[in-house]
């Protein structure tokens, strides 16, 4: 199959997801820095005004919301023509003991960090075979490896965020589309915040109300130690070498634990590495 040109950088079009704050937000100023047309998009416009002042323009999207994703999509077709990079980085964490999530609640988890992904990928598809190039970024975890006491509901998002990865890049390899999986380890975001509160508040005093406890120990441990994680310009930095890449990785595991852990899993037991986070939380 022909492919057309490659663009160059200052051609191309990147859209980033979730770039109201952490890696989001590092990566389109990354992307700027690099010379990319850049749209940023959030449900925060707000928190997104440094970016337009860099040059950005930004999008108010909810990737939950249909009309949002069309709307901003076709935009960016109508302005460039399509788009050249899609990185689907929004996403959060739910966490809570399994039997006390709502699956209302699950089901959102799902919405946001899976299927807000997979339509806005349908979408920009048709503008990338057209143009025999176009690069799919999932902003994964190494949570979609490995998994963490009252974590069910969010490391099931990020192992099908793998899986789906994975048969995507099969059924694109034949259009010049490439599709990265990043695995990015512990980063300094608002993720923290978000993951642990209400859902370990609800937990707090039923059955499960041991782990809610050593949980929240540990996360009040971290948010007091500043050296924890890794910026999420790491992360933006990452991203933007498997973009120039003329042949990408399928996957880039960066941030603090994540290789470490990740070589765990591979070579324990399930048994052996329930015990090694056991240990962790004590």
């Amino acid at each position: 199959m022909m492919t057309a040109p490659t663009r160059q950088a200052a051609e191309r079009t990147a859209l980033v997801t979730g770039a109201s704050s952490g890696i989001g937000h590092a990566t389109a100023e990354k992307l700027l820095a690099d010379g990319y047309i850049v749209y940023a998009a959030a449900r925060r416009v707000d928190r997104m005004q440094d970016l337009a002042d860099m040059g950005a323009t930004t999008l108010e999207m909810d990737v939950t919301k249909e009309d949002d994703v069309v709307a901003g999509v076709e935009q960016i077709k109508d302005e460039h023509g399509g788009t050249d990079v899609l990185v689907n980085n929004a996403g959060f964490g739910l966490y809570g003991a399994m039997e006390d999530t709502p699956l209302d609640e699950a089901r959102y988890q799902f919405e946001v960090n899976l299927f807000g992904a997979a339509r806005l990928t349908q979408l920009v598809l048709p503008q990338m075979r057209e143009r025999g190039a176009g690069k799919i970024v999932n902003i994964s975890s190494m949570g979609g490896k490995i998994y963490t006491p009252l974590g069910s509901w969010y490391h099931a998002t990020k192992h099908a965020m793998e899986g789906w990865s994975d048969c995507l890049r099969f059924e694109l390899k034949g259009f010049g589309i490439d599709v990265i999986v990043i695995e990015p380890g512990a980063i300094r975001t608002e993720f923290g915040d978000v993951a642990f509160g209400p859902g370990l508040e609800r937990s707090r005093n039923t059955a499960y109300s041991g782990f809610v406890s050593r949980m929240m120990e540990m996360q009040e441990r971290i948010g007091e130690n500043r050296t924890l994680g890794s910026p999420p310009s790491l992360i933006a930095e990452t991203i933007a070498k498997a973009l120039k890449a003329k042949r990408p990785k399928t996957r880039y595991v960066a941030g603090q634990y994540a290789r470490p852990l990740l070589l765990l899993r591979q070579v324990l037991s399930d048994r052996m590495f329930d015990r090694l986070i056991g240990r962790m939380l004590r």
